[in-house]
């Protein structure tokens, strides 16, 4: 028992410390925020700030409305109908989630602009010689960033919603049907309404840290905002001041989402689980159903991709394959040595404050895991103060003790683009691991201290075997978001680092759409991995 608490001391040492660390960033960004620098924020006030408050306001309620509606429907149907092909189509509905916003909006930009294929076809068939003659949705708008955005996303919603629609009760449902109510009205909808809206909450976070469809799309956000006032007018506190107004959208969003869980749950009764009856459809309310789950994976993932091969046909008559072998391993090292980072910390976070009982090292290890819930952009700004706090602090010491002039010892480097792929993604692998954690009975570790075993013999022979899958499942995710990050990536790599995502962004702004295809089906194809594991995931549920 006193090798135990031994190792709770040292524990609680190194959980505060991992912490720290990895909150400094937020911290950092909040008191910067409280600086003072009023003339150009009155200058923002009088010109731009409405406009990102109205545009990111738009743009956030449309995504939430085309997702919730694409999410639940669909999500209704696979898991009340019965129809031939329903397990392609389960596989079918998460796809979109592999694919970037980003990626789908230059996609898109492509292929319904005035030069694409879409317009030149429409033009040609009815032998129209200008843009005057006729009209067409333009697709760089709030309007088609909202399309973009929502076919991208609603798998969030459709994921959440579809384990909400399996996990009610029978008895009820069959209930709403002897009393001659609709199911989907009277039971499913409401009892699913803490997973959808934990869904549009995921959904809403994900929009408010989107820079890469906004920036080229024009549209002129809180989160385009802050990259605008501090790269464009060299201003990090007035960056950080309005990354609070994105906090404030983000916290709002956390409170809603936690209150509806609270305030809507149900327990069901029966020992025994118990599945929805399937309703068999005829011919062609099976085809109607076919064709309406098959609409978003079409337009969020399918054509797109199918453009994205046919560009990449073109790309190398334009660009030599060793253009993109650098981006390819630089994406491929960050990612790695992120997913090892990432579950490492949150293997040392959950391992150590599961062993003690103190309150306060429990809840600082949960608030390590925050990161994930602040955009990219934002967690940049903050990034890059606190590292330069940490400059400061070292050529200050070495100011008193060696006497040499200030230096950057981390700031501009490859450690800072690490650091903060480390604290954004924290939260998958602490969540990851938590969750293992609870599925490990507890008997086993107090077994492994009558044995007489260290914690570290405990956790070689009990914890790191049980968690195994958990630490592996965890590791895959981070390297998949690390390679499609790009907000954080644009504003802290290194000098001459690119990635998959940032030269795909390059070749982009530069309409070569052609030498985008490539780093673009890169990045595709490894966000593939999370709808592998998704998939399966559901079909377990």
């Amino acid at each position: 028992m006193n090798l135990y608490n031994e190792c709770e001391g040292k524990g609680i040492k190194r959980v505060i410390f991992l912490s720290i660390l990895l909150i400094g960033p937020i911290f950092s960004l909040i008191f910067t925020a409280f600086e003072s620098n009023q003339d150009l924020w009155v200058h923002l006030i009088n010109t731009v700030l409405p406009i990102y408050v109205v545009n990111t306001f738009m743009l956030f309620v449309g995504v939430l409305v085309l997702s919730a509606v694409l999410g639940v429907s669909t999500a209704w149907i696979v898991t009340y109908y019965s129809f031939a092909g329903k397990k392609i189509i389960e596989w079918a509905l998460i796809l979109p989630i592999a694919c970037p916003a980003y990626i789908i909006a230059y996609v898109y930009t492509d292929f319904l602009e005035y030069a694409g294929p879409v317009q030149g076809f429409i033009r040609d068939i009815f032998d129209i010689n200008s843009a005057a003659d006729y009209y067409f949705p333009e697709i760089r708008s709030i309007a088609g960033a909202i399309f973009v955005m929502g076919f991208v996303l609603y798998p969030y919603v459709y994921i959440l919603a579809r384990t909400g629609f399996n996990s009610s009760p029978r008895s009820l449902y069959e209930t709403a049907s002897l009393y001659g109510r609709n199911k989907f009205l009277a039971v499913g909808l409401p009892l699913c309404r803490p997973y959808i809206v934990a869904g549009l909450a995921l959904v809403a976070m994900e929009v408010l840290s989107d820079f890469g469809t906004v920036e080229y799309f024009s549209v002129q956000t809180l989160t385009l905002g802050m990259f605008n006032v501090w790269i464009g007018m060299n201003s990090i506190t007035s960056a950080a001041q309005l990354s609070i107004i994105t906090f404030i959208f983000v916290i709002s969003l956390l409170l809603i989402e936690i209150k509806s869980r609270a305030s809507s749950k149900f327990h069901d009764t029966s020992r025994k689980k118990t599945y929805i009856s399937l309703k068999k459809l005829n011919n062609q309310k099976s085809i109607l159903c076919i064709l309406i789950c098959l609409f978003p994976p079409f337009i969020g993932f399918i054509i797109p991709v199918l453009i994205l091969l046919a560009n990449s046909l073109y790309a190398f008559d334009y660009e030599p394959i060793n253009v993109f072998i650098k981006p390819f391993l630089n994406s491929v090292l960050v990612s790695l040595l992120s997913a090892v980072f990432v579950i490492l910390f949150s293997f040392l976070i959950v391992s150590y404050s599961n062993e003690t009982k103190s309150k306060f090292v429990k809840t600082l290890a949960g608030i390590s895991s925050t990161g994930y819930a602040f955009p990219g952009t934002m967690l940049a700004i903050g990034v890059v103060i606190f590292i330069g706090f940490l400059d400061n602090i070292i050529n200050s010491i070495d100011n008193y003790i060696f006497i040499i002039p200030n230096n950057l010892y981390f700031g501009g480097t490859f450690f800072v683009l690490l650091f903060a792929y480390i604290v954004r993604f924290q939260a998958i692998g602490f969540g990851s691991l938590s969750s293992g954690f609870q599925k490990i009975p507890q008997n086993l570790f107090s077994a492994s201290r009558c044995l007489g075993k260290t914690f570290l013999g405990t956790t070689i022979k009990v914890t790191f075997p049980l968690l195994f899958p958990f630490l592996i499942a965890g590791g895959l995710l981070v390297f998949v978001d690390v390679m499609k990050e790009l907000p954080m990536t644009l504003l802290l790599r290194p000098f001459n680092f690119e990635t998959l995502a940032t030269q795909t962004y390059q070749y982009a702004h530069s309409e070569l759409m052609a030498e985008a295809s490539i780093p673009a089906l890169m990045i595709v194809s490894s966000g593939l991995i999370p709808v592998f594991f998704m998939n399966k995931l559901l079909r377990d549920i």
